[in-house]
């Protein structure tokens, strides 16, 4: 049974005009191109194509909209960091994240996606000083951890989290062996109702800079 059965697609946005009403909470998702984004979306949500993959990385630069359940949304941003997209691409990109983050009241936190396998890049630290811009919480799944060995997994959570600090909380996730999807969802559900990702029930991973040692 889907997570938020009567979740839908309400829109999407190329120019900051585009966005929808401003109105109840909204917590948005990010992540360089390849993360996983889309995959993580819809283990997350319960519905298997809430939203849509591509197949070329960096080539959706919208904002897509989806309601969860009335007054409460999920904002779906465009991929970061491809290295063939050009320039104007990019540049859009930052016009639309100064126009989301500069202006959405709505908006009470961010997830960060990012393969597992890889280090923070400048892009993810970018998001999250937009973020604590607003004031808003962030949480980073550490995705396709399903190709990480037991070893690896917690010795990348301990590093993630001893980099990330105050900064956001973590966890490791995989939308292909379901690995932190309950997880990432009581995250989720946390920020909708005003708590931190951290204080959301059973989370104790989401904070692994208090579990070094």
């Amino acid at each position: 049974m889907s997570a938020f059965p009567n979740a839908r697609f309400v829109t999407s946005a190329h120019e900051p005009t585009d966005f929808c009403e401003d109105f109840g909470v909204e917590v948005a998702f990010s992540g360089r191109s390849n993360s996983g984004k889309s995959s993580a979306i819809n283990a997350i949500v319960g519905r298997r194509d809430l939203a849509r993959t591509s197949k070329t990385p960096g080539r959706t630069q919208l904002i897509n909209f989806f309601e969860l359940t009335p007054g409460q949304r999920l904002v779906d941003l465009p991929g970061y960091g491809y290295a063939k997209v050009p320039p104007a691409m990019r540049a859009h990109w930052r016009h639309l994240m100064d126009a989301y983050f500069g202006s959405r009241t709505s908006l009470c936190g961010l997830f960060i996606v990012m393969d597992g396998r890889r280090p923070l890049a400048e892009t993810d630290w970018q998001m999250i000083e937009m973020a604590a811009g607003r004031g808003c919480p962030v949480h980073v799944l550490l995705s396709k951890s399903d190709k990480l060995g037991g070893n690896e997994s917690r010795d990348t959570l301990r590093r993630i989290g001893a980099e990330l600090g105050e900064a956001a909380s973590a966890q490791l996730f995989s939308a292909h062996s379901k690995v932190g999807v309950d997880q990432a969802r009581g995250a989720l559900k946390a920020m909708l109702s005003g708590r931190a990702a951290g204080e959301s029930a059973g989370s104790a991973l989401l904070q692994p800079w208090e579990r070094r040692g």
